[in-house]
């Protein structure tokens, strides 16, 4: 589908980072669901087409762009090539994010520059590609899918905490910047959730402990079809019984 196809029917934009498993996946398909075109993106090409697959089936409108986060060339090259075939973007889900669970003391610089390259800069990197359009055009929407590990402290998870703060504190600011153009800044500070960062072992245990990944994604399309004259700027999300300790 090109531009030129679009304007007969203008359909938002959305792209979402970390689509093909999870809560990405989840957001995705709540975002067709309403009739956005939903532009998924990660790094496993096979499962980006599944999820995109699955979108479609049921009458969405779903397009898989693979995208390397820790790669900001991969994301501009991305983001061209989004507005080439499917249009301007209007809503970027800052989803995709990697971790590994050790001491600090244990994690290598290799690991944290990993995890920094992806969680932080990569999805800064997002943003800078996205936001000059939004920003000429006033209008636009940028979730962040953060972590309740910015504001509350959970052991081995040194360098993924780093990177949930630092994104939060940059956002804060962001959203100064930006919402006089209209664009809106919104994090997601979602607590444990079901998805495969967990470990099967530990799914299993804590199951009753754990949101959906679905129930997350309902969220925040919530959000997005609120009037469009106010903003929700951050929602703490848990799990009835609290965080796992």
């Amino acid at each position: 589908m090109n531009r030129q196809s679009r304007l007969h029917i203008q359909r938002p934009v959305v792209w979402v980072t970390g689509a093909s498993r999870g809560i990405g996946r989840e957001i995705a398909k709540q975002f067709a669901s309403v009739g956005c075109d939903v532009c998924l993106s990660a790094r496993s090409t096979r499962q980006l087409k599944d999820a995109a697959k699955r979108i479609i089936d049921v009458g969405g409108r779903a397009y898989p762009f693979p995208c390397d986060l820790s790669s900001s060339s991969a994301i501009d090259r991305t983001v061209k090539i989004i507005q080439k075939q499917i249009g301007e973007i209007d809503v970027l889900v800052n989803n995709g994010g990697i971790t590994v669970f050790k001491s600090f003391l244990n994690t290598s610089m290799e690991e944290f520059d990993d995890i920094l390259a992806t969680n932080l800069r990569g999805h800064v990197a997002c943003i800078k590609a996205v936001l000059p359009s939004m920003v000429k055009r006033k209008q636009g929407w940028i979730f962040n899918i953060i972590s309740t590990a910015a504001i509350k402290t959970f052991k081995d998870s040194a360098a993924y905490t780093a990177t949930k703060a630092g994104m939060l504190g940059f956002a804060r600011v962001l959203r100064d910047e930006v919402g006089a153009n209209n664009v809106k800044v919104v994090n997601f500070l979602p607590g444990p959730t079901e998805t495969a960062m967990w470990s099967r072992a530990d799914r299993r245990k804590f199951s009753r402990r754990m949101m959906s990944a679905k129930s997350v994604a309902e969220a925040i399309l919530a959000v997005y079809r609120m009037p469009n004259d106010i903003v929700i700027e951050e929602i703490v999300l848990r799990p009835m019984l609290g965080d796992i300790d």
